[in-house]
């Protein structure tokens, strides 16, 4: 376990949730968009519309209402967007570094500790975070940040590098296609230990061959949602 993965486990009971959800009750269910789903093998990923159905059934033959999941899962719906995520030059990324809750456009997006924006950008383009914000946090003498990824371009607007954040404090929303890089509306959640000199963006995916560079740079995000769906 990586230091900071470990001084988060150390202090789980001091964050606040990220949604104005709970993240462990029965209409909460796993989605799996790894290839061992059959579902996504016809499904048409680059229909966001076909897209968002298909997110709707895998909830609806589970009884829920809301999906989480993907932290380190090797995805094959990546191939919606296959310029961003790898072309003929480099191998393809499809292993995701963090959680996706995927919920109702709209819904509020809280800060878990107090924080300080680092960043806040739109990273617009078919499949890519659309509007994004980076939070600063210091727990425990450890600085670390959250990412959040597919958001309402509106309030992302509205931030500025240096702004304080109160624990709790709604900061943002989660983003409707396809403002959100035209995706299902969803939350793409992430911790991570070092930006690495980046600002506005971070890589959310992976190659699956760099999986433990990435898994030490990149926590369980779980160790904040604490779900236990996760």
């Amino acid at each position: 376990m990586t230091s900071l993965a470990l001084v988060l486990r150390q202090h789980q009971a001091e964050f606040a949730p990220v949604l104005p959800v709970d993240l462990s009750a029965p209409t909460v269910a796993r989605l799996d968009f790894s290839a061992a789903n059959p579902q996504l093998t016809t499904a048409d990923l680059g229909d966001t519309a076909a897209f968002e159905a298909l997110v709707e059934q895998l909830l609806e033959q589970q009884q829920a209402a809301i999906g989480v999941g993907g932290y380190l899962e090797h995805r094959v719906i990546y191939r919606r967007s296959p310029g961003l995520f790898g072309d003929a030059t480099q191998p393809a990324r499809s292993l995701h570094l963090g959680v996706d809750v995927w919920l109702r456009a709209g819904t509020p997006v809280m800060a878990p500790l107090a924080a300080v924006v680092h960043s806040a950008q739109d990273n617009a383009g078919f499949g890519d975070y659309g509007p994004t914000v980076i939070l600063e946090h210091e727990l425990a003498g450890t600085t670390f940040y959250t990412l959040y990824g597919h958001l309402t371009r509106r309030e992302t607007a509205l931030l500025r590098p240096g702004m304080v954040i109160e624990k709790g404090g709604t900061f943002a929303e989660v983003g409707p296609a396809p403002e959100n890089g035209d995706w299902p509306p969803h939350l793409h959640f992430q911790i991570i230990a070092d930006l690495q000199g980046r600002v506005g963006d971070f890589p959310g995916v992976a190659a699956p061959e760099e999986k433990a560079q990435w898994a030490a740079l990149c926590p369980d995000p779980n160790l904040i949602l604490q779900s236990s769906h996760l």
